[in-house]
């Protein structure tokens, strides 16, 4: 009974040092997540990172053995993020204009709310690593790339029959080209009404999709 008892404790003992092990690796990666929007990913180091959330770098080695791993994470966090925000709370909805409409509505509550300290920084990130080859170039593209494809695939389904792939892929990019535009006007410039411009763009682009 007693060795049951002892392998029990060690058991749940192992559990709660993994469970805060998560813990901090997940408050390291929200963190980066932040300075990369704010500062750039590659301003980003181990030690501003440990600094900011009262972790020595021995701590964070722990978790990271290098800035790219870091990096890395950051990636892969901020697309899973995008993913559950924009994409999960819709994806019950059948395809056609009322899933388009609420893709973009949530698209840009990501831009202009769940980031409106910092910006998105899918967006920052585009921008830094476009001219950045390497391991998290590559990752941020096949993550951006992804959305890419799921907003062609929605646009396909928008009408019946189907427009074409060249068509879904112009859509797309149109689409993609409202949210920048909406970013630059909220954030940048301060223009009066952009969110309700981006929306009216929007509609008028699905209402053409359609007419064809």
């Amino acid at each position: 009974m007693q060795k049951e008892h002892d392998r029990s404790l060690f058991v749940k003992r192992g559990v709660e040092v993994l469970r805060k092990g998560d813990a901090t690796r997940a408050r390291i990666i929200e963190e980066a997540s932040r300075q990369a929007a704010v500062r750039g990913l590659a301003a980003v180091s181990l030690s501003d990172v440990g600094e900011a959330i009262s972790l020595s770098k021995s701590g964070l080695f722990k978790h990271f053995e290098s800035k790219e791993a870091m990096h890395l994470a950051v990636v892969e966090q901020v697309s899973a993020r995008f993913t559950e925000f924009v994409w999960q709370t819709i994806e019950a909805l059948p395809p056609g204009r009322a899933r388009l409409e609420a893709i973009f509505a949530r698209w840009l509550d990501w831009i202009g709310g769940e980031w409106s300290e910092s910006g998105c920084p899918m967006l920052a990130l585009s921008v830094e690593l476009d001219d950045q080859p390497g391991p998290t170039r590559e990752l941020l593209a096949k993550q951006l790339n992804r959305w890419r494809r799921t907003l062609v695939r929605e646009f396909k389904a928008l009408c019946d029959p189907p427009m074409s792939d060249a068509e879904a892929e112009a859509c797309a990019f149109q689409a993609k080209s409202f949210a920048l535009g909406y970013v630059d006007a909220e954030r940048m410039l301060g223009v009066p009404g952009a969110r309700r411009m981006a929306d009216e763009a929007f509609a008028s682009l699905l209402d053409r999709a359609c007419a064809k």
